[in-house]
């Protein structure tokens, strides 16, 4: 009875901590990337995005700052996830924190080059040796840099949704349309991302996937998020 009532009370502590998590982290991704990074950063124009970096470098710092809120719910995340989902499959619960984890640390590495990037823009005094264009074509090397190692992490970020969702729906606890969009959601960023990373030059199809998952990946771990938030860990999920 005891151990019944802990368990109770760890699963809904790690459901609520992840779904607030969950939430805050889309609304930082909408903030940072959805706002902040479409409107600054012009694909294939480094003059522009120079510019606009330069004249708007507050609003880029809060970019930056965003992605670091991301980053920290991602790791509260993977051990959330790891505690609430451990009764059902301990061991693949446990590779999809590391999973997630692993994503975490990619996704430090691609935030490391936003603050280069922002460096270059702002140090042009002690940048001397380098002339204006050469300071703009590096700062979008740092830039394309973010995206394509994020890109690389969120191929990892698919199998983390992938053993997540598969220990969803062999609950028999959990929505089966939540575990459903998660599984869609994992194969949706694995195929999005891989085509990015291995076949750029094959943009139309990357696209095309984009439409096609777009709304079980957002739909999908946002709809666990809120599901863990108000229900997850009341009734105990059994081992």
């Amino acid at each position: 009875m005891a151990t019944t009532k802990i368990q109770r009370t760890d699963q809904r502590q790690s459901a609520f901590i992840a779904g607030i998590s969950l939430i805050i982290m889309t609304l930082a991704a909408f903030f940072s990337y959805g706002f902040v990074h479409a409107n600054l950063v012009i694909p294939g124009d480094a003059s522009a995005t120079f510019h606009n970096i330069r004249s708007s470098s507050m609003l880029f710092n809060a970019e930056i700052f965003g992605w670091v809120i991301i980053l920290i719910c991602d790791i509260v995340v993977a051990w959330a996830f790891y505690i609430f989902l451990k009764p059902v499959n301990t061991s693949l619960s446990l590779l999809g924190a590391w999973f997630r984890l692993t994503y975490g640390a990619i996704l430090g590495i691609a935030i490391l080059n936003l603050i280069l990037g922002r460096l270059l823009s702002s140090s042009t005094d002690d940048l001397g040796l380098f002339t204006t264009e050469q300071l703009q074509a590096l700062m979008m090397l740092f830039l394309n840099a973010f995206e394509s190692i994020w890109s690389i992490g969120l191929i990892i970020f698919g199998g983390h949704l992938l053993i997540v969702g598969y220990v969803a729906i062999t609950s028999g606890s959990i929505p089966k349309i939540i575990s459903i969009l998660l599984l869609i959601a994992g194969v949706g960023y694995m195929l999005i991302h891989l085509c990015n990373t291995f076949l750029p030059q094959y943009d139309g199809i990357t696209t095309i996937l984009k439409y096609v998952f777009m709304v079980p990946m957002i739909v999908g771990e946002l709809g666990f998020g809120l599901w863990l938030l108000f229900k997850g860990g009341k009734n105990p999920i059994p081992a």
